[in-house]
Order: C-alpha cells, then structure tokens, then sequence
C-alpha cells in the first residue's frame, strides 16, 4: 500500500520523548526515518524501566513505541570521521530533526548553517525548550514548561496546589507540532527549492495547548487566570457532578430549555420554578446555590443511571473515565487510536497508542517497535551511503561507528 510519505528520508537525531515522538508521526506515514544514536547505550530511553519509580511492564514500551518504524544508525558524532558519515547522510536525506541543544549540534560541527552548504534543500528542525530566540536556554522538562505557561495555575480548586496536566502532554503535543512543521516545510521547500530552519519549542506548544483561556485573558477577561471552584460555575449548567459512582461531565448552556432538561435528568423537575434559577441571569447570579442543589441530586445516583437519565432528556453528558475504560472503549480501538502489534523484547502481540489522526487511502501502520540499537548501521553504510566494506571498516578502527 502507498504511504503518505513515501520517498522522504528524515535523520532522527534526538532522543528522550518529544524529539523522537515527532519522527515517529512521520516514520508510522511512511517516511524513511534514520534514527542516529551514540555508541554509548543510544537514546537514553532505550534505559526506561520504570517511571517514577514504578514498573511499567516487562518490555520497554517508552523506547519502543516511541521510536517505531525507525532504523538504528550508530555514529560517534564526536569523532570527524562521524561528522563525514553524518554529512554524506544529510546529502542523501530530506530533514534533520534534533532536539539536542543548538550549542551541542554546534559543537559537532552539525548547525543549520553547515549542513545548508551541504544540502541546500535540507529541512533543518530543532525541537527546543523555549524556542530558538530570546536567549532563555535553561533545561527544558513537561512539568517545569507547563508550571511557566500559565495552564497549571488555573487547574484545581483555590487554595489548593495547581495541578500538573501529565502524561508527558507537552512533550506529545510539540511532538505532533514538530511533525507539522515539518511536513508543511517540505511543501513549501517542493514549491521553491530550497529547506529552511525550523523548530517547535516545549513552551509554544503548551503555550498553543492553553490557547482558548490565553486568546480570552489577551481579550481582557482576568478571570480566566484564576483557579475556580466547581462549586462556583458560572454556568452551572457546564460543570462536573458527583454520583455513587464516577464523576459526570454535563455541558450545556445555560439556556430555560437545556436547563429544564437539566434539572429533568436529575429528578427535579420543579427547579425550574424556583424564582433564584427562574432565568439564565438568575441561574448565574444564584450559581453557588444551584450548583450545591445538581450535586445532592447527582450524588444521589449512580453515574449509569445518570448517564441514561441525560442521554434520554438529550443533555450531553460524559462520565469521567480512567485509562481503565479508555483501553477497552471500542471507539479507541475502531479508529485505530488503540492497535495490536508485535514486539520482538516479548515474543508476543502488544497493545501501544495507535494514530491521532486517519487518512483513508494512505494510513498509518506499525510496521515494527523500535530497533536494537545500531542494527541497520552497517546495510545503511552499504547500501545508501555506499561506503566500501574497506572504508567501513577503516570508521570502525577510527571508532567512528562500533
């Protein structure tokens, strides 16, 4: 089957998470992706066992999933004659993707201005901390940006400590960022000739990921920076309900009809005579009140329950799931959100995240979890850089490559 990015050769210079998830989006559509790795144990996610201390499975499924699709090249990039392996691999590529810092790439003689001369049509993407100007270069983590970007400080209740979003949600985030980047780079490099520079930094992607409440505070709405109780919706009407079982996300507006319909699904239905919710001024105006009654009727019920109530009444309504129900959601699964592979580590079929996105003629596929490390160095020495097998191994006593 054709691949959307059939033809396109990406070195995949980087490593840990955000870095190496931007070549995946691009290798899981077909683009030939080289991932380059130092002689020294490789991407240093290849040592992932546990997250915070906690085990995560017998198969090293952050590395794996992360760097699917990919080929493994070891250079020791610190040595000239890897920058001579390294720059003959930029003639022959479309991207060079890194998210090590432009000092490091520098110091291996691997900016964006040597490896222009080398390859004017090269697309040159950096996957920074805080973008690429302003001078800020101190180290770059999920958490740390996402405490700098205003999004953790509006999460939880006031008095409380901000909640952090998790999941490495920045990182995946300026992953796919990074991707598109990219991709919208090489269209414009096929109009006009030439790559240009390009970078997704950590802070403009969560910076992007708050976008609504930051656009409405550039307006002029303050509010929207503070934490802010549940208990003090605005609009009661769009809030978070407790039952005897999970949580319940009801989102309407805070509309007479919807509210009827609202106060149906909980069992009131003479709520809406009371004169303090009688209006949508009102509603908002006596919200603590109205939002304090919602909650002795919903917890008064079980979430199925609840749900039904809501689908029948047509309030658009939606439990609060835990990854427990994500993974066995067919939904997930129908869409290929969610898919079934093989990993080599097991000896068995695996489940991972599948892909953000559909494409109806050229989809995504897993065609293997990601590589040992340096398994395709010596074929990709032959074959593509057409090195002779004297030359290899004159790079292996120089220690250019192992």
């Amino acid at each position: 089957m054709a691949t959307a990015l059939e033809g396109i050769r990406v070195i995949d210079l980087t490593v840990w998470f955000q870095g190496p998830v931007s070549a995946q989006y691009l290798a899981d559509f077909g683009a030939e992706v080289i991932k380059v790795e130092r002689p020294q144990g490789g991407d240093q996610a290849r040592g992932v066992r546990s997250i915070k201390s906690l085990e995560i499975g017998d198969w090293n499924q952050y590395f794996l999933v992360n760097n699917r699709n990919k080929k493994s090249l070891v250079i020791d990039l610190r040595k000239p004659e890897g920058q001579q392996i390294m720059y003959r691999l930029v003639e022959k590529a479309d991207v060079f993707l890194s998210n090590l810092t432009p000092e490091m790439l520098a110091g291996w003689n691997l900016s964006y201005e040597r490896l222009k001369e080398i390859n004017p049509r090269l697309v040159y993407a950096t996957n920074t901390g805080y973008g690429r100007f302003g001078g800020v270069s101190r180290p770059a983590f999920d958490m740390t940006v996402q405490a700098l970007t205003g999004i953790m400080a509006r999460l939880g209740e006031p008095g409380e400590p901000p909640i952090y979003l998790g999941m490495g949600s920045g990182d995946a985030y300026g992953g796919i960022m990074s991707a598109f980047a990219i991709v919208t780079a090489l269209y414009q490099r096929n109009r006009v000739g030439h790559g240009q520079c390009i970078d997704a930094s950590l802070y403009g992607a969560q910076l992007f990921l708050g976008a609504p409440q930051l656009q409405a505070y550039l307006a002029g709405d303050r509010s929207v920076a503070l934490q802010r109780s549940r208990r003090e919706a605005p609009n009661p009407l769009w809030n978070l309900y407790p039952t005897r079982g999970k949580w319940v996300c009801v989102c309407e507006p805070n509309e007479d009809a919807r509210f009827d319909l609202v106060c149906a699904a909980l069992g009131d239905a003479g709520l809406p005579g009371d004169p303090r919710f009688a209006t949508a001024a009102a509603r908002a105006a006596n919200n603590v009140a109205l939002v304090a009654r919602f909650d002795e009727l919903s917890a008064a019920l079980g979430h199925e329950a609840l749900l039904e109530r809501c689908a029948a009444s047509g309030v658009v309504a939606a439990p609060v799931a835990t990854l427990a129900d994500v993974v066995t959601d067919p939904q997930a699964w129908d869409n290929d959100y969610l898919l079934k592979t093989w990993c080599e580590e097991v000896q068995r079929e695996v489940e991972v995240r599948g892909f953000p996105v559909t494409l109806s003629k050229t989809p995504g596929s897993v065609q293997a979890l990601g590589p040992q490390l340096g398994q395709d160095t010596e074929i990709l020495m032959m074959d593509l850089l057409e090195y002779s097998w004297d030359e290899i191994e004159a790079f292996k006593t120089a220690g250019a490559i192992p």
